[in-house]
């Protein structure tokens, strides 16, 4: 073998019949591809700016090729953003599509300054932040502040009293108009982001003593105790609820029993509520509340009518690797756990079920504190549950042959 040969890898293989040099350019082929994390609708990246050019502003986010922000995202910029950028410049991007038909990441940049500022109010209303602003509108409801860059809606009703005695005539702009460009202190009160709707409160945030009064309400509030509160304000995440004089948080998923999107399903600021206490952080100074766990569990009642070991119709309705799950009459969901499919291997569900069909299952376990009803496919037709089986059969009949019976 000559020496060009030899640096070449020519005519040299392995046990397997590979050439070295193959296995090596294949495992760094693959490593490169690990290492790409694909980027995601809605997903916000951290990009450098690659180039800038008339029609199109090229920024490198960590995949093979640079993603390309043009079009009418680039025009959304203003003359002063654009000048601001430069190359090499770090810039948050937001994806709007992974791959277009060219093959490109479409990126956008006020897109992104967007949502990061929709996760910043929404870090405010839950920190309780007063935020000092200006003016920058108004109509015939109330005042306009920025709050970064997304316009935030006072209400007359949110005004403070000294502002709204200021306030004189009969239209909107005779009311308002001399308060545009004045300094104001407000709190985020409601945060929608899918309604892009954010309103402020300038009366919330004018209580000077608001922090040592929330100390003196969680000192005195006891776990597990019922109260009377008034809702503050509403986010995507929960609703604020004002006990004695501080802010508590009822969780999204501690408002109903039933699935929400938005707490102004059930919630308007100002309505008064009972609420649980059911967590009290005297070190971060935060009140977790209840409403679900004042009203009764209608899963329960649903569930009543089943037991341990009693034959059901299930409609399968999704496949996992894990199981299958399938809704039963009372629209009560369970699990069929792979190892319950059948007496024998099952790598994946869909080698034995498919969504849409009935199936007779086995009710294998009830979890009334979990909400979870376990199932079982293979056990339907277990001598374990022979004596239940007979005895249900029997009620059954008897319950038909009383229908039957003629009334006397």
């Amino acid at each position: 073998m000559d020496q060009n040969e030899a640096l070449s890898g020519q005519g040299a293989v392995n046990a397997q019949g590979e050439h070295p040099n193959n296995q090596t350019m294949e495992s760094l082929l693959e490593s490169e591809s690990m290492s790409v994390e694909l980027p995601q609708v809605g997903e916000i990246r951290k990009g450098v700016i690659a180039s800038i050019g008339t029609n199109q502003i090229l920024v490198s986010v960590g995949t093979k090729s640079e993603g390309v922000i043009a079009g009418r995202e680039l025009e959304q910029l203003t003359a002063e953003e654009r000048a601001a950028l430069q190359v090499g410049q770090e810039v948050n991007v937001y994806v709007l599509n992974p791959e277009d038909q060219n093959g490109n990441v479409v990126l956008s940049f006020k897109r992104a300054q967007e949502e990061m500022s929709w996760e910043n109010v929404e870090k405010m209303i839950a920190d309780e932040t007063v935020i000092d602003t200006k003016i920058i509108g108004f109509n015939k409801g109330g005042l306009i502040a920025a709050v970064g860059n997304l316009r935030g809606f006072v209400p007359s009703s949110q005004i403070s009293a000294l502002r709204r005695s200021q306030s004189t005539g009969e239209t909107p702009e005779q009311r308002w108009q001399k308060m545009v460009g004045q300094p104001i202190a407000v709190r985020i009160i409601e945060v929608d982001r899918e309604r892009r709707r954010l309103i402020l409160s300038e009366r919330s945030a004018s209580t000077e003593t608001r922090s040592s009064l929330k100390d003196r309400v969680i000192s005195e509030l006891e776990e597990g105790k019922v109260y009377t509160g008034k809702v503050t304000s509403l986010a995507d995440f929960g609703a604020f609820v004002n006990i004695n004089g501080a802010d508590g948080l009822v969780h999204l998923s501690e408002l109903s029993w039933e699935r929400l999107g938005h707490p102004r399903e059930i919630l308007e600021v100002g309505q008064e509520v009972q609420v649980k206490v059911i967590n009290v952080d005297r070190e971060k100074k935060r009140i977790g509340l209840s409403m679900r766990a004042l009203q009764d569990d209608p899963w329960k009642s649903r569930v009543e009518k089943y037991s341990v070991g009693q034959l059901v119709e299930g409609t399968i309705t999704r496949l996992t690797k894990f199981g299958a799950f399938a809704r039963l009459e009372g629209d009560i969901e369970g699990l069929i756990h792979i190892s319950e499919l059948s007496e024998n291997r099952v790598e994946h569900p869909k080698e034995v079920l498919k969504e849409g069909e009935v199936k007779t299952l086995r009710v294998i376990r009830i979890d009334g504190e979990q909400h979870r009803v376990g199932l079982s496919l293979r056990k339907v037709d277990s001598a374990a549950f022979a004596d239940k089986d007979f005895k249900m059969l029997t009620q059954e009949y008897r319950e038909h042959e009383e229908e039957k019976r003629p009334e006397e």
